[in-house]
């Protein structure tokens, strides 16, 4: 499969070697292959990695399928896709509430990645899951389209370069901003549920800005500096101040967990361009 990428006006001068490595990180067995197989063309001409590019430049990689494992994925309902951003690389689509990200078992069809998969069938492409969002919580998510950027958006996960903005609706009234940074680990007694544990846990940072106070609750906006599962609805509840509707943390009746994945800001690996996403959904 053939990848075509204008190098933008904003573009340096730079080597294909520095472009692949340094700014598109492409991780190295992917680099490497791009080089032992002379598959990388500029302008239409086969390129050296030595070779220089510059704005307006058009550079062609070559990735052959067989050296990325892809899982088949029962197509769902194409009709359910929100999206919210779509070019060749990326699709960025706002997640309904109750569904969950990706198939567990083979045989399931009713999660957002079938749907997505239906929605990329006529014209061949593959979904390729970036991060996930639990299935009580809606809004913005974004898929990789080829195997070529779904490493480089790995990498800007990582490296805390695709900032989440996460609104929520809290028990109980909040004092201050606050920065939580708390050792999230899996709880022993209920596999489905987290726990702090400062021992044995991974670190977890989260960002905690008040909107509203009201007589019961908070509207709160949190910005995740590091991904863990339930991250938000754990450190919240650490704190006293679960998220309202939460069935694992909170555990009072309740219309839906009140959190939604309300924006996504990052810049894009092939264009440069700054991206701002914002979910057509609010909780307030």
């Amino acid at each position: 499969m053939d990848y075509q990428i204008m190098l933008p006006p904003s573009q340096q001068t730079i080597t294909i070697r520095d472009l692949l490595e340094s700014q598109w990180l492409i991780p190295r067995k992917v680099r490497h292959f791009l080089r032992t197989r002379k598959h990388v063309w500029v302008n239409g001409q086969l390129a050296m990695f030595h070779q220089e590019v510059q704005a307006g430049d058009c550079v062609t990689l070559r990735l052959e399928e067989d050296d990325y494992s892809y899982q088949p994925v029962a197509l769902g309902q194409a009709n359910r896709v929100v999206v919210l951003f779509e070019d060749n690389h990326l699709l960025i689509v706002n997640k309904p509430l109750g569904i969950k990200t990706h198939p567990n078992q083979p045989n399931e069809t009713n999660t957002l990645l079938n749907d997505v998969q239906a929605y990329l069938s006529p014209t061949k492409q593959r979904a390729y899951v970036v991060h996930r969002l639990d299935k009580e919580t809606s809004g913005v998510i974004l898929f990789a389209k080829n195997p070529l950027v779904l490493p480089i958006l790995g990498r800007l996960l990582e490296q805390k370069k695709i900032y989440r903005i996460y609104q929520a609706i809290v028990e109980g009234k909040l004092a201050n901003d606050c920065t939580i940074r708390k050792k999230i680990g899996r709880d022993r007694h209920d596999r489905r549920k987290r726990v702090i544990d400062e021992r044995q846990g991974q670190l977890a940072i989260t960002h905690i800005h008040i909107v509203q106070v009201h007589s019961r609750t908070t509207n709160i906006t949190c910005q995740l500096e590091t991904g863990r599962t339930h991250q938000i609805r754990v450190h919240l509840a650490s704190i006293g101040h679960p998220i309202i509707g939460d069935p694992l943390y909170q555990k009072k009746p309740a219309d839906r967990l009140f959190l939604h994945a309300y924006q996504m800001h990052f810049i894009h690996p092939f264009t440069q361009k700054e991206m701002t996403i914002t979910s057509p959904d609010s909780l307030w």
